[in-house]
């Protein structure tokens, strides 16, 4: 069935909004995989913050031909089926969620993404991307470094008074 021209200029200018506040995009390939398996990877990617589009590669190219920060993104690697995997809040997410999909799902295979920034990462840079910690796992873990020193503080602290009140209470029992 095809699509009238009104509701590709819609889905068109969808995309362009979608895409201009996007912090990562990444696609991948989804031939093999069932629509109940789609189904499965759009809810668990909703709850990790990305969303989960298919659409017609051409499309997105027109959308993103008419952003500023796309314009000069090559756009090469938009071909055969691909799903588009799209946060606008975490640039890692999308990355990790198809990884974490393809793992049970092989037929799923990185092509590439494009950052924020407009940059065309390839598929190696996306599977390094989803072997980071998430955006909250990395605060936690400079907050635990920057607390590290006054916790080794604290201790040697209470040792030293642990050990002074040990001397005390061994007097105080002489």
């Amino acid at each position: 069935m095809a699509i009238t021209r009104d509701k590709k200029n819609t889905l068109v200018a969808e995309l362009s909004d979608v895409l201009s506040n996007a912090r990562m995009t990444v696609f991948a390939q989804y031939q093999g995989i069932n629509v109940a398996d789609i189904q499965e990877l759009r809810r668990a990617a909703r709850v990790a913050g990305v969303t989960i589009t298919v659409v017609k590669n051409r499309l997105v190219r027109v959308a993103m031909a008419s952003i500023d920060t796309y314009k000069s993104t090559d756009t090469s690697l938009l071909t055969g089926q691909l799903l588009y995997a799209i946060s606008d809040s975490d640039e890692v997410a999308p990355a990790q969620v198809l990884n974490t999909f393809a793992k049970t799902h092989p037929a799923l295979v990185f092509v590439g993404a494009f950052s924020g920034e407009g940059a065309l990462l390839t598929a190696a840079e996306v599977t390094a991307l989803a072997g980071l910690p998430s955006k909250n796992q990395l605060i936690a873990e400079v907050i635990a470094q920057l607390l590290s020193p006054v916790h080794d503080i604290t201790s040697a602290l209470s040792g030293n008074l642990h050990a002074l009140l040990d001397g005390v209470s061994a007097k105080a029992t002489n």
